[in-house]
């Protein structure tokens, strides 16, 4: 997101601003020499929260459509120990023609730990070109945004 459109967005560090979450457990193996939790494994976190919200929000889709992440975007606020769990904040923040954007926050023990932003782009698994968001699923889209 670039910093003409960070106003408009709701504050990812802001764990009130999530509807949906996710819990996710660390890992002995998340860590790297230094003892604190991988960059890598934040995306991994993120990767769980995304899967589980766009799932969530394309049951009701009744269309054969799928997606692909065309971008992931994280900012690491503090880091992270193990043991113990992170919670994955997640939500919609635009809808786009063919793309959705979606927004995290990873929360441990109340803190906020990093944010994240991705794209998805929808697509017809068959023949492997994008496609524009049908009707029926835009409105659970516009639906879920409008709830926040």
């Amino acid at each position: 997101m670039n910093a003409e459109n960070s106003e408009t967005l709701p504050d990812l560090t802001d764990a009130g601003k999530f509807r949906h979450w996710v819990p996710v457990s660390l890992r002995f193996s998340d860590q790297d020499s230094l003892g604190h939790i991988n960059n890598v494994a934040y995306a991994a976190y993120v990767e769980q929260s995304r899967v589980a919200l766009i799932d969530k929000l394309l049951r009701n889709r009744g269309t054969d459509i799928d997606y692909i992440l065309a971008n992931v975007h994280i900012d690491y606020r503090s880091e992270m120990h193990f043991p113990g769990s992170v919670d994955v904040g997640g939500r919609l923040l635009k809808i786009g023609s063919k793309s959705i954007t979606t927004g995290y926050g990873l929360f441990k023990d109340g803190v906020n730990v990093a944010t994240a932003t991705s794209v998805n782009v929808f697509f017809d698994p068959a023949t492997r070109k994008t496609l524009a968001i049908p009707d029926g699923l835009r409105r659970v889209l516009e639906e879920e945004l409008a709830q926040g």
